[in-house]
């Protein structure tokens, strides 16, 4: 779904910043410390009394992942490609686009590992530019599976199997919202292939990762899934499997195994401040790679399922404010109009806590459930209204392509006087109809105090307060007699709707 999603995780991606993270493409080695010491001796100079039982146990030799890889290993491929610029006018658009400062973590991988001229230098215009990742089989018929970035703006692609026979593959299709991509090898019917599995991996069960590292082909590493439900920054669907087997440049697109052979995700971004592998990284999970990959065989593209709102995450702050006893869902800042969840009634202010009975725990999985629904499909959303819950069905529409920014011009605060203030939330405001600029509707923040409770939740001077507690405003006084009724409620915190330049969103300020 193409819907706007805010979130609280701001802290957490910038740790995630898109200059140290780089898209999978290598695989380092497994290493281990070992504390020596003399035979028969402990650090303290006692011998140490281990039980018949416990020798036996520290001696036996562990089971090792040779089986398993001789099963998977042969469906598993290396990627490569060429973008001719001088024929290819998209080809020097992804050029300028990877050498732009400011990018997603996915062009930061491409310009920092793939896709240089010779010897390393950067690329020349009418150069032809090469790339390697990763892949693997998902059919005898040669469907095979790699990500979007490894194959884009492709204007051939070849393959080399385990066995090093090399063959031409073309691009069935391609999705770039979650980084997934669809090739296909003609001319055989007898590749070896693997499956994705129907579970979903526990944290701390065994990974292997096999792929592509620096172009060296057959490269076999081995960990554990370290977390999951990982957002880097990338967009609305992201829900990562986290992995420390060590996966470096070259290793994008390639599978990770679980350890009955069955592929658990598809190895894209690694976490490395030096740019090299450092135990952290990421998966697109199976369950997400079924749902694109089929959509990408039938029909070349993904659509999914629309709902047409713009949300953001409950905090504990919101629902006090609103009544609501938990912090989970996801509260609407605005719906589009003409939209599903507009002509179903939806309003701005309302929290969707659950689709098709299923609870929703905040913005991003709100959005992962929607887009994975096909459009025109009918859902059943629980959404928390004006303090009281209630059911509401709709059919969903499909996710527009393209969708032009929303929000009004800033306001033109050298013409505007502020009005009196209103002390419990440090701000001065004016009617929107007064400033330039800020439309007929709410009114302007015309001055913030920066000790002031509502600074600290990052209303800033022009921006536009459309309603106070759920109650459209129009006027100083409209807002105070808002704030007093909430005081009045007991409520800890108000619920403010705001709009700016951007986007309109909810927040909630803490009564002084």
């Amino acid at each position: 779904m193409n819907d706007r999603v805010n979130s609280d995780t701001s802290t957490s991606r910038k740790i995630l910043r898109p200059r140290r993270l780089a898209l999978l493409g290598t695989v380092a080695a497994l290493g281990a410390a070992v504390l020596a010491a003399s035979p028969g001796s402990s650090p303290f100079g006692v011998t140490p009394f281990v039980a018949p039982a416990q020798a036996a146990e520290a001696t036996a030799t562990p089971p090792g992942f040779g089986d398993l890889v001789a099963k998977v290993k042969p469906a598993v491929i290396s990627v490569r490609v060429r973008i001719d610029q001088d024929n290819d006018k998209s080809a020097m658009l992804q050029q300028n686009r990877m050498d732009s400062d400011e990018d997603s973590p996915f062009d930061q991988f491409s310009r920092q590992f793939g896709f240089r001229g010779p010897n390393g230098m950067p690329r020349q215009r009418h150069q032809v530019i090469t790339g390697e990742g990763s892949g693997f089989f998902i059919s005898a018929d040669g469907y095979a599976v790699t990500n979007n970035h490894v194959v884009d703006h492709a204007q051939s692609v070849q393959i080399t199997t385990d066995d090093g026979a090399i063959y031409t593959a073309k691009v069935v299709g391609t999705d770039p919202k979650t980084d997934l991509a669809l090739i296909k090898v003609e001319g055989k019917k007898d590749f070896p292939f693997v499956k994705f599995s129907d579970q979903k991996p526990r944290i701390g069960d065994w990974v292997v990762a096999v792929g592509n590292p620096f172009g060296l082909g057959g490269t076999v590493t081995a960990g554990i899934v370290s977390a999951s439900g990982r957002d880097i920054g990338n967009g609305p669907y992201d829900d990562f499997i986290q992995i420390d087997a060590p996966i470096n440049k070259g290793n994008s697109g390639g599978p990770a195994f679980d350890m009955t052979g069955n592929v658990i995700g598809v190895n894209t971004a690694i976490f490395s401040p030096s740019g090299g592998s450092v135990g952290i990284g990421f998966d697109i999970p199976a369950s997400t790679a079924k749902l694109v990959i089929a959509q990408l065989k039938d029909k070349g593209a993904v659509t999914r399922g629309w709902l047409g709102v713009q949300v953001q995450p409950v905090t504990a702050d919101i629902a006090d404010s609103i009544g609501l006893k938990e912090a989970r869902g996801a509260i609407v800042d605005n719906p589009q109009g003409g939209s599903p969840a507009a002509n179903a009634g939806i309003e701005a202010g309302d929290v969707i806590t659950a689709v098709n009975g299923t609870a929703i725990k905040d913005s991003r999985d709100l959005a992962r459930t929607i887009a994975t629904l096909a459009p025109g499909s009918y859902v059943k959303l629980d959404v928390w209204h004006e303090g009281e819950s209630k059911t509401m069905t709709l059919a969903l529409g499909e996710l527009p392509k393209e969708r032009p920014a929303q929000g009004n011009g800033k306001t033109d605060d050298g013409k505007v006087q502020p009005d009196a203030g209103t002390p419990r939330l440090g701000l001065s405001l004016a009617p929107a109809g007064d400033v330039q600029g800020a439309g007929q509707n709410g009114v302007v923040v015309t001055e913030v105090d920066p000790q002031g409770p509502a600074a600290q939740r990052g209303i800033q001077t022009g921006d536009v307060i459309l309603n106070v507690g759920g109650k459209a405003v129009a006027s100083v006084g409209d807002v105070r007699s808002e704030l007093a009724q909430a005081r009045s409620s007991g409520r800890r915190s108000v619920l403010l709707q705001v709009k700016n330049a951007e986007a309109t969103r909810f927040v909630a300020v803490p009564l002084a």
